[in-house]
């Protein structure tokens, strides 16, 4: 299994960049093909009330890594892809991609 992790760190207004990527983003992933499963964490402060290294962490998860190339290539993959443009507050996350063991 083949997971991306999408990090992000946010400055400026959290509540709009959340209400655009829950109500907008969100179902664009979720018709990506062969996607498995998609969630999304909001992270807040750690146990010693710290900041959060990212506020948002996303994963998305595919069967194999030929799947994952197909899905991001496709028409919907590319849609997803080209809407993190259209963020609010225009944070650029780290996207790292490994196995699932």
């Amino acid at each position: 299994m083949i997971k991306a992790t999408v990090l992000y760190q946010l400055s400026g207004d959290t509540d709009e960049f959340y209400s655009y990527y829950f109500g907008t983003h969100v179902p664009l992933v979720n018709q990506i093909p062969g996607l498995d499963r998609f969630e999304a964490v909001v992270y807040g402060p750690g146990p010693d009330g710290s900041a959060p290294a990212y506020d948002l962490i996303a994963g998305l998860y595919f069967p194999d890594p030929e799947t994952f190339q197909a899905g991001l290539g496709s028409p919907e993959g590319q849609a997803v892809t080209g809407d993190v443009a259209n963020f609010p507050g225009g944070p650029e996350p780290t996207i790292i991609v490994g196995e699932v063991r």
